[in-house]
């Protein structure tokens, strides 16, 4: 089955990436993983101040994805898949990537704010040739209703 992966983060544009690829997946068939990446900055602190920041980490990523997954199981009959990567969040991309070969799409997000689409977006457009896979860069500010016309 192919895969729509969509990176869950505390970014505003997240939501309509989600929305997309969970529309698109209904739409097609496919199914989605939804990617969420702990930064390796967050644990320098000592072992068990780490361990505990860890597990409260992994806490509000699967507080933040039942959201998301409720919403699409009620809505668009898909059961999102849940992956939690620690590291560079674009190195943990390629790697997610790498290791599952149903993953088709990577759907990003892109801000609207004055700094550009964010530094994610910014990253892995600079380096989408070496990808082996197509990216899927959705407006933050399309419509709910726009995004349904277009998937």
């Amino acid at each position: 089955m192919r895969k729509f992966l969509v990176v869950l983060d505390d970014s505003r544009e997240c939501l309509n990436a989600m929305r997309y690829a969970a529309l698109r997946a209904a739409h097609t068939g496919a199914g989605v993983t939804i990617l969420s990446v702990i930064p390796p900055e967050e644990f320098q602190h000592w072992i068990g101040v780490a361990d505990i920041m860890r597990a409260e980490a992994r806490e509000r990523i699967e507080a933040h994805y039942e959201v998301f997954a409720k919403w699409m199981r009620d809505r668009q009959g898909i059961e999102p898949e849940l992956v939690i990567r620690e590291g560079e969040a674009m190195n943990e991309i390629f790697a997610q990537v790498n290791e599952d070969p149903e993953i088709g799409v990577l759907v990003l997000g892109a801000g609207t704010e004055k700094g550009g689409p964010g530094p994610l977006v910014t990253q892995m457009s600079k380096n989408s040739g070496s990808l082996p896979i197509p990216i899927t860069i959705v407006p933050g500010e399309m419509s709910k209703e726009r995004l349904e016309a277009i998937t």
